[in-house]
């Protein structure tokens, strides 16, 4: 299926008229891993971008670091870089005997537009700590400097702490990796299906207590302003609904696993931020969630001479 025949994930309506619409793909699972509703091409590989950080974390596990709590929480994020976040990272890297100058993040101002204005206002600047991405590789760093690994080269794909991250995405998902990429942090990007991460997350909440899975998982429902920011869905959803384990990707990614292995996954094919809140709503609705969250997760206004004029909306 073209990108053109892609259904209708969200419809853009100002003032009553349909002004655009935001196409892409999404899959709903039972409980019982079945697929039970399916838009798109859910089976076809893309770049999960930060919704394969779980597996990431679960590498640093993996490798033999003892991470728990808020820190193994963090190596699973897209972080805020709120002032928690900052010391927590740098906690994590002097835990491990390192700085901050390990990080190989490249230097970027917050992903949360309130933490990017303050620091701008206060005279700071773009920072490698500062990109959302800081947490999870401070989780590798420190899982090298356990291992006398390389720390230069631990974003190339052939390092070690990279092949565990590898096998543990494909070991999840239970597919090979379709491509390989770059992430906009300078890691490895594995391309596999909605459908693959799906039941990746599955997994994750049904895992065992006490294995390396759960771990992950349990750190992340548990601390979940550590995976996002005060300001952000994953937050705001993994608090309301108790067991749920949520997490975007850049380009309008979102996977979400629910305690009972209910789980969706989904992309907007343009990327539009704008459409992940009422879709990701909407796709929790058809999950059977109900909980007041929804709506605030939901709300996208669109304005016009400083006024609401209309909105963003979910299609299906």
């Amino acid at each position: 299926m073209s990108q053109s025949a892609l259904p209708a994930l969200a419809e853009v309506i100002r003032s009553g008229f349909v002004e655009g619409r935001h196409r892409g793909s999404l899959v709903l699972l039972d409980a019982d891993g079945t697929v039970a509703y399916a838009l798109g091409t859910p089976e076809q590989p893309v770049y999960p971008r930060s919704a394969a950080k779980p597996f990431q974390a679960l590498a640093t596990l993996r490798a033999g670091l003892a991470l728990r709590g808020e820190q193994l929480a963090l190596a699973a994020s897209s972080h805020s870089a709120e002032p928690f976040h900052r010391a927590a990272v740098r906690r994590m890297l002097a835990d491990a005997g390192l700085t901050e100058a390990a990080l190989r993040t490249p230097a970027e101002l917050p992903l949360d537009q309130v933490e990017a204005e303050e620091l701008l206002r206060s005279g700071g600047e773009p920072a490698p700590i500062l990109m959302d991405c800081s947490g999870k590789h401070a989780g590798w760093l420190a899982a090298c400097a356990a291992n006398g690994w390389d720390l230069e080269s631990y974003l190339d794909p052939g390092h070690p702490i990279q092949r565990l991250a590898r096998t543990a995405l494909e070991e999840a998902t239970g597919e090979p990796a379709a491509h390989t990429g770059t992430d906009g942090c300078g890691a490895p990007l594995l391309a596999v299906s909605l459908t693959g991460l799906a039941r990746a997350y599955r997994a994750l909440v049904l895992s065992e207590p006490g294995t390396e899975q759960r771990l992950v998982a349990d750190a992340m429902r548990a601390h979940p302003e550590y995976v996002a920011g005060t300001r952000r869905a994953d937050t705001w959803l993994m608090r309301a609904v108790p067991g749920a384990l949520s997490k975007m990707g850049a380009e309008a990614v979102q996977v979400v696993a629910l305690a009972d292995g209910r789980a969706l996954a989904f992309k907007i094919e343009d990327g539009a931020e704008r459409a992940r809140g009422p879709v990701l709503a909407a796709a929790l609705r058809r999950l059977g969630v109900q909980d007041p969250v929804l709506e605030r997760i939901a709300a996208s206004p669109l304005h016009g001479g400083g006024q609401v004029v209309g909105e963003v909306r979910a299609a299906f």
